[in-house]
């Protein structure tokens, strides 16, 4: 069989280097070329793609998909849905989750990879099986990282968990590349070893050596690797599409990719990455490694994120005391994986503790929040001391998060209802309420009247007459 391809440039490979600022036509660009491919999906949806359509593109997230599914003929595609968080930072109500699946569904997505930043599968459970009741491929991934709890017994008894949710594909979502080769095989070949479910293993080249460990995954067995186009990989994306191709070809992992239609694919994404290079919104160290991601088990995103921070207090000389302070922080706060939302509380808080010279003297309300169990299960307990000197004797809910929401969906749509023109645009709204209906007020004003024409100011021909 060999193993399959996801092909990541248009949803993580473009998020991951210049902020997830494609616009709709440039992920049109080659989307025949890839279609032809040959790759297993493509993923082109999810994630940051939602918000920043609307936020930054003045686009419609919903419409681009609609325009790739109407190109796409003969390959599945993918996105990416952060559980009970959906596309967004919060926990949203059940009857919004599953509309959410069943829309993402009916518009052209094929398989849904469904995530929890703390492995709390009790937040998988409404996408899981409203992704089965609609008749999607449900692919729950493990949120990778290390710590004394995250082993790969943990994982192995995480992956026969959600195999009896209703799983039909498992993935391993290294999203800080801290996977080591060694570790890579143990855990496929421990996994194999437990489960039926088809793996795929998906991280990011931040580190510089996820091109060994995918190999050792594929010599372990796993099915599916996640890779990126040549332009639009390495540094904080996948490793190269192609390269996996020409190492892989004639062997019993040979992918089968077309290579031409791969050649051809990367030269117009080639010039997408350019001008993104040009404009400054691709900063060339997104595509170096930076191998402290494995001393300090920071993704990419988040080490440029916390050096924004520190340059907006002109305090970039205290990054290395920030760099040591964030993996205190996460142990105290019972090892979240670094992954949104978790990832962006941990940074935040460590700058803080270093920026007042007292730890914990201010501490974001999201931190509290995750300390209350608003967001889930920690992974280890978290530090007692810490907890009391932040949230007090304030209770701890033991339940579902979830459990404590009333449902949205219908009182958006009365609200909305001179507004939203369809249940797409009401999801839109749930997620991101002021965002999106100030880009819908947009979309569906009335067209302006055509200014009239100045005879002295038509361009003919590239010239100005």
């Amino acid at each position: 069989m060999g193993v399959k391809i996801v092909e990541t440039a248009l949803r993580d490979g473009h998020q991951s280097l210049f902020a997830t600022r494609m616009t709709t036509d440039e992920a049109l660009l080659a989307i025949d070329e890839l279609d032809r491919a040959g790759y297993h999906a493509l993923e082109v949806w999810g994630g940051a793609t939602f918000d920043t359509c609307m936020r930054f593109l003045n686009e419609d997230p919903w419409d681009r998909l609609r325009k790739i599914r109407a190109r796409v003929k003969h390959t599945k595609l993918q996105m990416l849905f952060r559980g009970q968080n959906i596309l967004g930072y919060r926990h949203y109500s059940d009857d919004v989750v599953e509309k959410f699946v069943q829309k993402s569904l009916e518009n052209g997505i094929d398989i849904i990879r469904v995530f929890d930043a703390l492995n709390d599968i009790r937040n998988l459970k409404c996408a899981v099986e409203a992704t089965k009741k609609y008749g999607g491929h449900c692919q729950i991934a493990l949120s990778y990282t290390t710590s004394p709890v995250h082993t790969v017994d943990y994982y192995v008894e995480l992956a026969r968990q959600v195999e009896a949710m209703g799983a039909d594909s498992l993935c391993i979502k290294d999203m800080a590349g801290v996977m080591l080769p060694d570790d890579a095989f143990e855990l496929v070949s421990r996994l194999k070893q437990n489960t039926k479910l088809p793996i795929d293993l998906h991280s990011h080249c931040t580190g510089g050596m996820m091109d060994m460990t995918y190999l050792k995954a594929i010599e372990a067995g796993v099915d599916i690797i996640d890779c990126a186009i040549s332009p639009l990989s390495g540094g904080t994306s996948q490793p190269t599409t192609e390269a996996f191709q020409y190492v892989l070809a004639g062997t019993e992992h040979d992918p089968h990719l077309n290579l031409e239609a791969l050649d051809q694919a990367a030269v117009k994404l080639a010039a997408v990455r350019d001008k993104y290079l040009a404009n400054g919104l691709l900063n060339p160290k997104a595509m170096s490694p930076d191998p402290r991601v494995l001393k300090f088990q920071l993704p990419g995103g988040m080490l440029s994120n916390l050096m924004s921070q520190l340059k907006e207090q002109n305090a970039m000389n205290r990054y290395e005391e920030v760099l040591k302070e964030v993996p205190r922080v996460r142990a105290e706060l019972g090892y979240p994986p670094l992954v949104t939302p978790l990832s962006q509380m941990v940074g935040t808080q460590a700058v803080m503790n270093v920026m007042t010279g007292e730890r914990y003297k201010m501490v974001p309300n999201e931190v509290k929040e995750y300390l209350h169990g608003l967001y889930g299960k920690s992974p280890a307990p978290v530090d007692e001391a810490v907890r009391k000197k932040i949230i007090g004797d304030d209770p701890v809910i033991g339940h579902r998060p979830a459990d404590d929401l009333a449902p949205e969906f219908e009182g958006l749509k009365a609200k909305y209802k001179d507004l939203a023109r369809s249940d797409e645009d009401v999801l839109s709204l749930s997620l991101f309420e002021s965002v999106a209906a100030k880009y819908l007020a947009q979309k569906y004003a009335p067209p302006k009247p055509a200014a009239e024409i100045d005879e002295f100011n038509v361009f003919i021909g590239g010239e100005s007459r």
